[in-house]
């Protein structure tokens, strides 16, 4: 079983890293602030004016270490990479796939289900928990929406008719995703999904979870050896890792939505953490960043059991299985994409 290392974020600006000997070195104004065992960590994330040495960012494409480069609100700006993982073989096996039709519905149906089905089982455990009668009442007609479309889902259909059902599975999951917050309704609601920028607190920390995990998404598929920029759902986008948003959308609603409503319940955010421009954007202060990414951390500790694998595993090693799964079955190991089930 695979190791789960360590990601490096940086966040402090200025900051200058460097290696020495098998270590990674943080520096600021010429002061040594951290020093990492190089051989401890799977990724380093940089957040806003960061600087990186040719030296380290040599060593790190050499030993698998992915070095990804965000703006300071989290914004991807580029990810640096050594020589490309795996069998060439699996990449052009990748591409027939991509290229086939039946193949690209199997993998995106698997995805899709998954992603309907995890976010029903979001839906459930919020309605046991309790809510207000209106909120109640209406998490379970989304609930019974979701069970019905997992039935179209499961059907024989092609890929654009299961990229229309994914549409109408996630407006109906948004659509009752504010009854999920219960507490700070004040400054922590959710009125429908918006994005780049995002307008409110509550986007603002979905969209930031969404591009860590797609970070993390898309190293795995680099180190099993798959091309994370082409896809079966997601169509072909120039700089988009196609394929990562597909693993995204099965991972995001066990990964990323818990963790944002886990905060906000938990009282773990504020409103005085996050930042208004004139444009209207909102994003998160650097404490508020910074407390984020320590409960990112921690949250990929925990451990699941696999649904596949049947083994108990961290949660932060969910994106390199589901991408090893994949790999199997474009070889032909498997016979189909085990995507990631909740339970």
């Amino acid at each position: 079983m695979k190791q789960l290392l360590n990601t490096l974020y940086v966040t402090t600006q200025g900051s200058y890293l460097a290696k020495e000997g098998e270590t990674v070195v943080v520096r600021l104004d010429h002061d040594v602030r951290l020093r990492v065992p190089l051989h401890t960590l799977s990724s380093i994330v940089c957040f806003g004016q960061i600087s990186c040495s040719p030296f380290l960012m040599g060593i790190c494409g050499e030993r698998g270490v992915a070095i990804a480069f965000l703006s300071e609100q989290g914004q991807f700006l580029a990810r640096v990479q050594g020589p490309v993982s795996g069998n060439v073989l699996l990449r052009r096996q990748q591409y027939r796939w991509a290229d086939q039709s039946d193949r690209t519905a199997d993998v995106a149906r698997s995805v899709v289900l998954a992603k309907v089905a995890n976010s029903r089982i979001v839906l459930q455990r919020a309605a046991r928990d309790g809510t207000d009668s209106v909120g109640s009442d209406e998490l379970e007609r989304a609930i019974r929406r979701l069970g019905r479309l997992l039935e179209d889902i499961a059907k024989d259909r092609d890929v654009d008719s299961i990229r229309g059902l994914e549409g109408d599975a996630a407006r109906t999951y948004f659509g009752v995703f504010d009854h999920l917050i219960t507490a700070s309704k004040e400054s922590f609601f959710f009125h429908g999904r918006n994005r780049r920028p995002p307008l409110d607190n509550v986007n603002a920390m979905l969209s930031f979870a969404y591009t860590l995990l797609t970070h993390d998404i898309s190293a795995a598929l680099e180190a099993v050896g798959l091309d994370p920029a082409v896809g079966y759902l997601h169509r072909d986008r120039p700089g988009r890792p196609s394929l990562g948003l597909d693993l995204l959308e099965e991972l995001r609603p066990v990964i990323a939505d818990r963790l944002v409503l886990s905060l906000i319940n938990r009282r773990q955010v504020r409103q005085s953490g996050f930042v208004k421009s004139e444009s209207g954007a909102v994003s998160m202060d650097a404490g508020t960043r910074k407390e984020f990414l320590v409960a990112y951390q921690e949250r990929k500790q925990e451990e699941i059991q696999h649904p596949f694998l049947r083994e108990k595993v961290a949660f932060g090693l969910i994106p390199h299985l589901q991408a090893a799964l994949l790999a199997r079955a474009i070889r032909g190991d498997l016979d189909g994409y085990p995507s990631f089930l909740w339970k």
